[in-house]
């Protein structure tokens, strides 16, 4: 019988069978040079204060769970003044707290702009489910900081690819005319066939001379 052992035992037991196939693909998407520029960045868009986690998934993992380094993160996002995320001085030890705190930062992530194909789910973080999809989730939030360049992100820009915007062609009044002039040429013209040249569809009976 097939198994393997996931990296944090104390959050789930071992995966068995094709679940234990879909759970390395899963494992596989994270990327460990990723996490290093996530890393860097968190620590110095939020100071030296959030510390620094053990290298590794499982030390990511544990950094992040309790939802309040990434809050930070966010809050960080504005100007001083503004937070769009209320974090407790006091560290939440609860479960459903610390779910609590980390449903609020992908709340106000969402806020910000990320979109919901780039969210990681709670359950991703607080059990481990899914480490590649919060990397997902902090690199799409990081790289929106990057193209907005309002003063608020930290760090160097190259940690994180910024996001592709969207360019719109402007055209005059006499550029849109001229390409309407064209299309009626092009279908009035039926590339020089005249409509003696063209042979329409026989009907039953019909006999074509």
């Amino acid at each position: 019988l097939q198994f393997c052992l996931p990296q944090n035992m104390a959050n789930k037991g071992p995966s068995y069978g094709r679940s234990c196939k879909v759970q390395s693909k899963i494992e596989n998407k994270y990327h460990k040079e990723l996490e290093e520029q996530l890393v860097e960045w968190i620590i110095v868009q939020c100071g030296p204060d959030v510390g620094r986690p053990d290298c590794g998934r499982q030390g990511f993992q544990v950094w992040l769970k309790n939802g309040v380094i990434q809050s930070k993160l966010v809050n960080s996002l504005y100007p001083d003044g503004l937070k769009s995320v209320k974090v407790s001085e006091n560290l939440p030890s609860g479960v459903s707290k610390q779910m609590e705190q980390v449903a609020e930062f992908l709340k106000a992530a969402e806020n910000y702009g990320v979109t919901k194909t780039n969210m990681f789910q709670t359950v991703d973080l607080f059990e481990g489910k899914d480490m590649a999809a919060v990397q997902r989730t902090l690199k799409a939030l990081g790289s929106l900081a990057v193209t907005k360049n309002d003063g608020q992100y930290c760090g160097d820009p190259s940690w994180l690819m910024k996001k592709v915007q969207e360019h719109k062609r402007e055209f005059t009044e006499s550029q849109l005319q001229e390409g309407k002039h064209v299309i009626g040429l092009q279908m009035g013209s039926n590339g020089g066939a005249s409509q003696a040249e063209m042979t329409g569809y026989r009907q039953p009976g019909q006999i074509i001379s």
